[in-house]
């Protein structure tokens, strides 16, 4: 396995984003749209935190509740911010780092995905289920 390709090479490009004013309510409708887990949070073009789908549900009764009870989930992202719910605390990687290093960020800090950033520009995310998608392919191929 080629475990020195770089991140650029695997990472999702076409980044889907949440602005840090932004509604809970928006990001959940782009969470079950695109069918991703993970949204980094920008001010501008800054990044300032990320939202998982696993944020939302830890404040969200509506999905234990009834699928169907629009009113319930409404009123629980009411009570919070996406800067209340989103993680703070980034680790991002730059482009040209390898499968190998994301891989040790991800199973040492227990993340699922990381920023792609050129400078403070953000290019992409990986997360680990493009690692795992990288390691099948090269199996594959062997």
């Amino acid at each position: 396995m080629k475990m020195y390709t770089p991140i650029s090479e695997i990472m999702t490009k076409k980044v889907i984003t949440l602005n840090h004013t932004d509604e809970l309510e928006t990001a959940e409708r782009l969470f079950k749209t695109h069918k991703i887990r993970h949204i980094p949070v920008v001010d501008g073009k800054a990044i300032v935190g990320m939202l998982s789908y696993t944020d939302l549900l830890r404040i969200s009764f509506a999905d234990a509740v009834n699928d169907d009870d629009d009113t319930v989930e409404a009123l629980v992202y009411n009570m919070f911010t996406i800067e209340q719910v989103m993680a703070k605390k980034l680790i991002s990687v730059p482009p040209t780092a390898t499968v190998r290093e994301v891989a040790q960020i991800l199973a040492i800090r227990e993340f699922h995905a990381l920023p792609v950033l050129e400078g403070r520009t953000i290019v992409g995310i990986v997360t680990t289920t493009d690692l795992i998608r990288y390691m099948l392919k090269e199996e594959a191929e062997a």
